[in-house]
C-alpha cells in the first residue's frame, strides 16, 4: 500500500516539476502566436511583428533643403497689458489634531 503511494507521489511530482512547465511553454506560445496573428489580421498587417518591428513609415513631412523652415502653427500671443499680481490666498486655520 505504501509502496502504490510513493509511486504515484512520484510519478505526479516528476510529471509535475519537468512535463508540465513545457508543456505550459508550449501551450503560452501557441496562445501568444494565436493573439499576434489576431492583432495582425485586425490592423491589416502582414505579418504579426511587422508593424512593431518592420520598416519605419516614411517621414509625412520631409525636411526642406537648403535649411528653410516651415512652421505650421504659431501659437497667439498673450494681450499685452499690465501683469496680474497674486493677491494672496485665503487663510485657513490650522488645528492640530491628536
Amino acid at each position: 500500500m505504501i509502496v502504490k503511494f510513493l509511486l504515484i507521489f512520484l510519478v505526479l511530482s516528476l510529471t509535475v516539476r519537468f512535463i508540465l512547465p513545457v508543456l505550459l511553454r508550449f501551450l503560452v506560445g501557441r496562445f501568444v502566436q494565436k493573439q499576434a496573428r489576431r492583432y495582425g489580421q485586425q490592423f491589416g498587417s502582414g505579418s504579426p511583428f511587422e508593424a512593431a518591428f518592420g520598416t519605419p513609415p516614411p517621414p509625412r513631412n520631409p525636411s526642406p533643403a537648403g535649411g528653410n523652415v516651415q512652421v505650421d502653427f504659431v501659437p497667439p500671443k498673450a494681450p499685452k497689458g499690465k501683469p496680474q499680481e497674486f493677491q494672496g490666498g485665503e487663510y485657513v486655520d490650522f488645528e492640530e489634531v491628536k
